[in-house]
């Protein structure tokens, strides 16, 4: 469906006029520059054309949703509370529909989730479709989970429970057979207009000069010819999803548009997929450039005239250099996406587990650059993607490493091919051009359980057991927003996804499997079997959480110089108390120097996963392997 470019005049209630008057003034600033760098001479009509849009769907905001505006406009931190616990799974997976949702309530709501990512749901593109990323039609839910009416009651069920529903917007792309592409093809010049079209080899060849393969094994280079089209189509992940031009403002209105449709349906968090690539420009890798943030900006400013309870995430697993842009920079700091994902974090964590040392850690994590303090992190261990080993070549030579040599490592040791290695992972495009190879795979194979299962190791279970405990209770302890992937809550392994002919080239799919609810009801009923022990290790972690003032979003985490390479030191100077967090990344006991922790901390601390109260006057502190510790002075404050 195309967005209606002649909206016409809207006539609002005198009370929701004067809230959309108030807005408009308050956030057109920002909204009008990020227009006027991007779109230049066209800014003005663009304007008009947004406030159109936002008009008309501020008159079709629900009445319930309005409120959700004022709760959230008097608590503009909601996102930042450590009672902010994130689960994230595909629905059909996890439920079988939309509704099928409410059946398993229960759980989400005895692991604390308060944010509820569920992937693609938009209608993609029949036959392979990149797990729902080739979105064929946006204003339709994918035909086998549900309705818009369907996703409108889900989100109303959600907010009963205070859960907000966060869903994909694919910002970069479309699927070749979605209705813009199919008028392109027909000769439509508007529609050709949306998209990146060049007519000779020579054009594609300048532009690739600079361009990387994000999938060589399948989708090698970033172009593919168009017979209907007579041209050669920019296609940066598959030939089948066409990269939008946001150079264009009519795709910036068409997407504005369909936010607005969408935040109408109660959805609370728009996760920007691949925001990265969306803007374009020759002798660059077209990544990460400014316009982004401009577009973003703009998008975000809008939105939040008819919307403000609504909140942008990036999808952008991008160097830390990289990062502040889109959280805003300089006079736009804090007003371009509320939430990034802390990609770096979760790739220290498991090459930490790998070397059984923190230095490369703490060099990486140190440079992290700092954010707004009304934004977060999306901290992970793991997700629906493969794991890219972004390590920083310069991090790695300063603690004494090779970096080409260190990512090769990471690969064999999470494939399971490097000796003495514990995971069960599998070799994710190896690119014999760069080097690069990413590793798919579980949290729990990854981190040794399925191998000590199938070898009868009882001792090796138990360390798979803490590993994955402790990878948790770090995405917890960091601060931000943790999201815990669907199945890891009580360690589900590597699927057979090649069962199913349309995964059988992306095995992705074999971190991707269908729901154990059986195994979800032993850990319930058998809390010492392996499910239990794992879910309420990190239900523990969760309730010890939901207490603790210390991760409220607003204060970064401080990477400390830890005396033991073993062991990770971070610090949270959270006005209410002082906190220090120590985790013990290997199978070893260590003994760690108390004199560090009373340099930092009172005589007297509370240990806030336990309960139980610390003497910091001994000499060491003993460490059992992979034990963590929350330590708070909080109560002496």
């Amino acid at each position: 469906m195309v967005a209606d470019d002649s909206l016409g005049h809207v006539s609002l209630d005198p009370s929701t006029q004067q809230s959309f008057d108030l807005r408009w003034e308050h956030y057109l600033p920002d909204l009008w520059i990020g227009l006027s760098r991007v779109y230049g001479d066209r800014a003005d009509e663009t304007l008009q054309r947004i406030r159109a849009i936002l008009l008309k769907r501020c008159a079709e905001r629900p009445d319930d949703l309005k409120r959700l505006d004022e709760a959230r406009l008097l608590e503009p931190d909601w996102l930042q509370q450590p009672t902010m616990i994130g689960y994230a799974t595909y629905t059909d997976h996890f439920s079988g529909t939309l509704k099928g949702i409410s059946d398993h309530l229960d759980h989400l709501c005895d692991m604390g989730v308060r944010y509820l990512h569920l992937m693609p749901l938009l209608q993609p593109r029949q036959g392979t479709d990149d797990g729902g990323y080739a979105v064929a039609d946006h204003r339709t839910i994918r035909t086998d989970l549900g309705t818009m009416d369907d996703l409108a009651d889900l989100t109303a069920t959600l907010r009963a429970h205070g859960i907000s529903l966060v869903m994909d917007l694919i910002v970069n792309h479309v699927a070749a057979e979605h209705e813009w592409a199919r008028r392109a093809r027909a000769g439509q010049q508007k529609y050709r207009d949306y998209f990146h079209i060049l007519s000779t080899q020579d054009e594609v060849d300048a532009w690739e000069k600079n361009l990387p393969d994000v999938f060589p094994d399948f989708a090698h280079g970033n172009f593919t010819w168009d017979d209907d089209c007579q041209g050669w189509v920019w296609a940066t992940f598959n030939e089948f999803q066409w990269d939008l031009n946001w150079a264009n403002p009519d795709v910036f209105c068409e997407f504005l548009d369909l936010m607005c449709v969408l935040a109408n349906r109660g959805v609370e968090v728009f996760r920007l997929d691949a925001i990265a690539f969306i803007w374009k420009k020759l002798g660059t890798n077209c990544q990460n450039l400014p316009e982004i943030h401009d577009i973003t900006q703009s998008l975000r400013q809008a939105i939040r005239i008819v919307a403000p309870a609504v909140a942008f995430m990036a999808d952008a697993i991008v160097g830390p250099d990289d990062l502040t842009g889109y959280f805003g920079r300089g006079r736009h700091w804090g007003k371009v996406c509320d939430m990034i994902y802390h990609n770096s974090l979760m790739v220290q964590l498991w090459s930490a587990l790998a070397t059984r040392d923190v230095s490369l850690m703490e060099t990486a994590l140190s440079r992290t650059p700092d954010k707004p303090s009304t934004t977060t992190w999306a901290t992970y261990a793991r997700c629906h993607d493969d794991i890219g080993w972004t390590v920083d070549d310069a991090d790695a030579r300063e603690t004494g490493l090779d970096p080409v040599a260190h990512r090769q490592f990471l690969s064999d040791f999470y494939s399971g091919t490097f000796p003495g290695s514990f995971a069960r992972g599998l070799v994710f495009q190896d690119n014999p051009v760069t080097g690069d190879r990413r590793i798919s795979g579980s949290l729990a194979s990854l981190a040794g359980l399925e191998s000590a299962l199938e070898s009868d190791d009882p001792a090796g279970v138990d360390a798979a057991i803490a590993r994955i405990v402790m990878l948790h209770i770090a995405i917890l302890g960091y601060g931000g927003v943790p999201l815990i992937w669907m199945g890891d809550e009580v360690g589900m392994l590597n699927d057979d996804w090649q069962r199913d002919p349309g995964h059988a080239d992306d095995n992705r799919w074999v971190h991707r499997p269908m729901m154990n609810w059986s195994m979800v009801e032993q850990a319930h009923d058998e809390p010492h079997s392996v499910p239990g022990r794992i879910w309420n290790g990190v239900r523990r972690a969760i309730n010890a959480r939901h207490r603790s003032p210390e991760f409220h979003a607003s204060v970064d985490t401080v990477v400390l110089p830890s005396p033991h390479r073993k062991v990770i030191m971070w610090g949270r100077p959270h006005p209410e108390g002082r906190m220090i967090e120590l985790y013990n990344i290997s199978e070893h006991e260590v003994w760690f120097p108390m004199e560090t922790l009373r340099s930092e901390l009172d005589d007297v601390v509370t240990e806030l996963l336990s309960g139980f109260d610390y003497d910091l006057t001994p000499m060491n502190l003993r460490l059992a392997p992979y034990e963590c510790l929350w330590l708070s002075d909080r109560s002496q404050a």
